[in-house]
């Protein structure tokens, strides 16, 4: 698959499960062993993907997703986004606060195959939790 294949699986990705609450389409672009990497010890599998995202609308049910920045090159697709949405139930053991979040993730795909096997990302944790009025005790 050429790059610019690679960046219509990462936007329809995007669109489905995360905008849509679409989460059944990681079982079609994602490979079975995909990983998905937060800089904690163990990666998300396809599941913990899910119920990843599952939770996120959760807490915000108007969640929608901006791509911002895409680029691909071989077996890479790179991709900046905006999330936006409104708290509207509990997140992170975090009531709900009724406020509007907006925070930046960036992310980045590996392909094999057509599938996404490895994604790295990082999304402005710290910054959502101070949005939310969250306090964070060090300790």
């Amino acid at each position: 698959m050429s790059p610019e294949e690679h960046q219509t699986i990462i936007r329809r990705y995007l669109d489905e499960a995360w905008n849509k609450g679409n989460v059944d389409i990681i079982d079609e672009l994602m490979a079975p062993n995909y990983a998905r990497y937060m800089g904690t010890a163990t990666p998300l599998n396809r599941e913990g993907q899910k119920q990843r995202i599952l939770g996120f609308r959760r807490g915000f049910p108007d969640l929608h997703l901006t791509l911002e920045d895409i680029f691909a090159t071989g077996d890479r697709v790179g991709f900046r986004m905006l999330l936006r949405g409104t708290h509207q139930g509990e997140f992170m053991r975090i009531a709900p606060t009724s406020k509007r979040v907006e925070v930046v993730a960036i992310d980045m795909a590996r392909f094999v195959d057509g599938k996404v096997v490895d994604q790295w990302g990082q999304t402005d944790t710290l910054g959502l939790l101070q949005q939310l009025g969250a306090t964070i005790s060090v300790g």
